[in-house]
This record gives structure tokens, sequence and C-alpha cells, in this order.
């Protein structure tokens, strides 16, 4: 693998004289272990490199990251999202789609991790040794660059497309524009806690905001922090509130952390106004949007006009689906990074069609009392281990 050795050779971790054996050994306990392949010895190598072992020396990153909705985004999903949840998508759909980003539960046949379930580098996988995630999500390996995990392409293999289009929101926002107009000149190579705005760099970047050190504000590797509402839920709720995941935070504390981020650049006057926006977002989205939609899905429920299982069996639980997890997150994230076009065209535009027909189809099986005609869902289902 001569790429992968070059690519350590100028690494960080190669100057500082951090070997392949200092990542690889295997812990005595470590389920997942290979031997005779490291420099023609019997040393015991461990197949899965995990958290855990990155803690041995970066053990703030790793405990912060561990708590972190990122390590926990397996178990999210799970609860939240009936494709998984329900297991309304079969294996091969969920290996190459969902699990490649919120990660798999690595399985092992003598010592070794199974097909299906490996390779797989999702930020909040289960390894065998029982730690979450992969640090190589986003410091991919062998340089570990820190330079490469500060840049908004570090996010973007999973932070994009329909129902969570973080880095199109960015590329579209005044971020995004100065990022991709001044981005080559800037300094992503500072040390922790020094990257500093205005010096180092023009305008925020995924990590600049959830992330890097910013004046009275600790870097971090929980990206729970600094959120004041959490904004993938179907009804939006503050994030210790979240019932998937309850954040060990208080959202006034960490809506003042990102005020301070914001202050790096901007005026008080305009952060304050900014997170008003916001907090009105959320209150149009919820009250006049969402509750009534819900309201409506659940008496279609109850009078037997929808059926609770299978889910998306029927139409309007299609509809109802986009409308929460497509059209309404956008509304939501895109007001959150000022992106216009996702806040109006791509949210609340085409939140407020669907409404109307989710609405509309509603009224019309209550009048005439005939439920919903069902629809095939092609593919093998079976719910996930």
């Amino acid at each position: 693998m001569p790429a992968l050795c070059l690519d350590w050779e100028v690494s960080r971790h190669a100057r500082l004289g951090v070997s392949c054996h200092d990542c690889h050994q295997a812990a005595a306990d470590d389920p997942a272990v290979h031997r005779g392949h490291l420099e023609n010895t019997d040393l015991p190598i461990a197949i899965v490199v995990t958290p855990r072992r990155c803690a041995a020396c970066h053990p703030g990153e790793a405990e912060a990251y561990e708590r972190s909705k990122h390590a926990h985004t397996l178990e999210i999903i799970g609860k939240i999202d009936r494709w998984l949840r329900d297991g309304m998508n079969n294996d091969t759909e969920r290996a190459t789609g969902c699990y490649a980003c919120h990660g798999t539960v690595v399985r092992l046949a003598e010592a070794r991790p199974l097909p299906g379930s490996w390779p797989n580098v999702g930020v909040g996988r289960l390894n065998p040794d029982g730690s979450l995630g992969s640090c190589s999500s986003c410091h991919t390996r062998h340089r570990f660059s820190i330079a490469e995990a500060r840049k908004p392409e570090a996010c973007d293999q999973c932070h994009l497309g329909p129902d969570h289009p973080q880095i199109e929101i960015y590329n579209e926002s005044k971020h995004g524009t100065i990022y991709h107009a001044e981005g080559g000149d800037w300094n992503w190579t500072a040390g922790d806690g020094t990257w500093t705005a205005g010096r180092d760099y023009r305008a925020p970047t995924c990590a600049a905001c959830h992330m890097s050190a910013a004046s009275g504000v600790s870097r971090t590797h929980d990206v729970t922090e600094r959120l004041s509402w959490e904004t993938q839920a179907p009804l939006t709720v503050r994030p210790q509130a979240f019932e998937p995941l309850p954040a060990r935070t208080d959202w006034r504390v960490e809506r003042a952390k990102m005020t301070s981020v914001c202050r790096q650049c901007h005026s008080e006057t305009w952060a304050a106004g900014h997170f008003e926006n916001l907090d009105a977002v959320v209150r149009l989205y919820n009250e006049t949007y969402y509750l009534p939609v819900k309201q409506r899905m659940d008496a279609l429920y109850e009078k037997k006009l929808l059926t609770e299982t299978p889910y998306f069996d029927d139409p309007l639980e299609w509809e109802f689906y986009e409308f929460w997890h497509h059209e309404g997150r956008r509304a939501r994230m895109g007001a959150a990074m000022m992106a216009p076009d996702y806040a109006w065209w791509h949210g609340f535009y085409e939140l407020k069609h669907r409404f109307g027909v989710i609405m509309t189809e509603a009224a019309e099986m209550e009048k005439t009392g005939v439920p919903s005609k069902g629809r095939p869902i092609p593919g093998q289902f079976g719910k996930r281990e």
C-alpha cells in the first residue's frame, strides 16, 4: 500500500515519530486482530483502528466525540427514520447508503470484519471494541490532516442532499462565497486553539462554527454543542429535549457560545438579529406547518383511513415524510445558515405546496371514508441488527 505509506510520511504523525504500530497495535482484548502483517513480525495488529486507540494520544477529543451526535448517529436514525427503524429498505441499500455515513455495526467472523459491515468509516460506527465512530471519517488516513478537517469539503460527503443539504446551503451563503473566492490563500495549518478569524481565515467553515476555538469558546469535538435548536427533528425542539439523544447541554449556554463565534466578525446587534430570525422560523414551521399536519395525520390513523404498518404503504405517508424530513429541514437549516434560496424556494415554498396536498387529500379521505390506496415498495426488507 505505497500510497498510504506516502501519506503517513508527510503527516504530522510521522514528524512526531508516531509509527504504524503506535496506531495499529491491538489491545489485549481486541476481538479484531491480525498477526504477521506488520514488518514481517508476529505482532498482533488491530484491523479496525477505533477512537479508543486514538484516545491514547487525544483523550480530550475522543471524550468529546463520544458524547456527540456524530458518535450516536446510527442510534439516532434507528429511532427517528422509518427506513431504519422499521426496516423499510434492504441490506444493500443500507450498506451502501445509510451506513456509509452513519456507520455500521462491524461484525466479525474468525476475527475478520464481514462484508456488508466493512469497510466503513461512518461517524457512528459501532466498533468491535465497543467504541463509537471513526476519526478517519473527518481526518482521512493516513495524513489525518487538520487542514482537511477544517475545510467544508470534509463534511460534504454526508451533509448534502434533499434531507440535510448543509454543504449546498453553505455554498450559497456569503460565508461559502467568500471561502470559494479566497480560501486558497488562508492559513489552514495554524495550531489548535490559535486558528483565528480575520487573521487565518476571513469567513467561517463548518469547523469554525461548530468545533474550532473562538474568543472565550473552547474547541470541541462534540458537534452537539453550540446548538440551540434540533432542526433535524420532525418537530423542532431544544437539543436537551431531543428524545432519540437528549443533549447534556443548556441551549442558552450554547446559544451564547455560538453568538461569540459570530461576534468574531459581526456586531452584537447583527448576531442577535440573526438568531431572532431563526427563532421566528422555528415557531412558524412548528405552529403553522408541522403541528396542523401531524394532527391531521393522527386523525386519519385513528379513523383507520391510514394503516399503522407497514409504513410507506400509503401515499400520504410518503408525503408526510418528505414534508418534515425534506422541505421542513431545508427551511430551518437554510435559515440557520443564511441561505435564502434554501429557506424559501427549497424550504417554505415547497413546504406550502406539500401542506396543501396533504390537507386536501386528508379532507377528501375523511369526507368519503375511503382509505388511501396502497403503494408497493420494491426491495427485500428486514429490520436492521
